[in-house]
């Protein structure tokens, strides 16, 4: 949730009583409800809220979301608590994912990317193509260094386990782990990470790199080019303990 002191928005409400109470400790009305996919644990509480508090609800176009809601795609613009929100088809996870991008928001740019993108690692091809998702990660990965990365679960550990898997010789991975454990520990969540962050310990944004493409090919040698070293590398996640 976001919020001005008066107005808020919230994003990818999967229940509705954390954000009402949250509404009601920080005394502001709810305006805007932000919607990156229809999955239920994205859209659970968007009735209730909607509901109670008159918000409007945004969301993907291209999927079954709870409605009356103004859908978007690729160019859109959404403007809530005094932010301008650039709205990106990008389908993978689900076949019309998208997500919000403020180049500007207190120093620095702010993504919401739902489930496509997530510290040291992406979402399950629920619905789209390896190819969809490698596009929809690389148009991500283009945003400048020092965006937030605000996904949508906190899988860091356990991506960062599979990413060791992959590149066990990346030092900025094995340093990122020994900081997101600490934080874990601490009862802290490691997000929002930072597209540059993301850029030197996500393999799932390194399927060009000598030794993820070395990794890849030892699980399956049928990973020849880039897309197929990505698809290789998600079917593996699919299945690592």
């Amino acid at each position: 949730m976001l919020h001005d002191g008066h107005g808020a928005m919230v994003v990818d409400p999967g229940d509705a009583q954390p954000v009402l109470d949250a509404l009601q400790s920080e005394r502001v009305q709810l305006q805007a409800i932000l919607v990156t996919h229809h999955h239920a644990d994205h859209t659970g509480g968007v009735d209730t809220l909607r509901q109670t508090t008159g918000a409007q609800v945004y969301g993907p176009a291209a999927e079954a979301i709870p409605q009356p809601a103004r859908g978007l795609g690729s160019g859109d613009r959404v403007h809530a608590v005094g932010r301008e929100f650039q709205v990106m088809d990008v389908p993978g996870h689900t076949a019309g994912h998208i997500a919000f991008f403020c180049p500007e928001m207190e120093g620095s740019p702010l993504l919401f990317c739902g489930d496509t993108l997530f510290s040291a690692g992406c979402g399950r091809l629920f619905e789209g193509t390896a190819a969809q998702m490698l596009h929809s990660l690389e148009q991500l990965a283009a945003l400048p260094g020092a965006t937030r990365v605000c996904c949508t679960h906190e899988y860091t550990l356990s991506n960062l386990k599979f990413a060791l898997e992959v590149e066990p010789g990346n030092a900025a991975l094995v340093h990122y782990r020994a900081h997101a454990q600490q934080l874990r520990a601490q009862g802290l969540a490691t997000l929002p990470s930072t597209m540059a962050l993301e850029r030197s310990i996500n393999p799932f944004l390194r399927s060009g790199e000598a030794d993820v493409i070395a990794s890849a090919r030892a699980y399956d040698a049928r990973a020849v080019d880039r897309q197929g070293v990505f698809a290789t590398l998600r079917e593996w996640k699919n299945h690592y303990r």
